[in-house]
């Protein structure tokens, strides 16, 4: 048979289309500035984001760090300096 006949795949493409719905700690770490053992830290404390660990590998959902994120927040955009409120 020559190699000439031998049908060849092409590689597969990753789907770009689609955006990253997860982040491994040290994406985690850099989006934050933080050091990976911090959020090792928080794992073991029950505190920072929600994660998921699947065979081995610990991931964020993007949603559940977002929500992190969105939980905060300290000033209350209804409250203005010296608005007396």
């Amino acid at each position: 048979m020559a190699l000439s006949s031998i049908p060849v795949k092409a590689p597969a493409q990753a789907n770009t289309d689609r955006p990253i719905r997860h982040l491994n700690q040290i994406d985690l770490s850099r989006r934050w500035s933080l050091s990976p053992r911090t959020l090792e830290r928080w794992r073991w404390l029950k505190a920072g984001p929600q994660y998921l660990k699947i065979g081995g590998r610990v991931v964020y959902r993007l949603e559940d760090v977002e929500s992190f994120e969105a939980a905060q927040t300290k000033n209350d955009p209804d409250k203005h300096i010296g608005s007396g409120k």
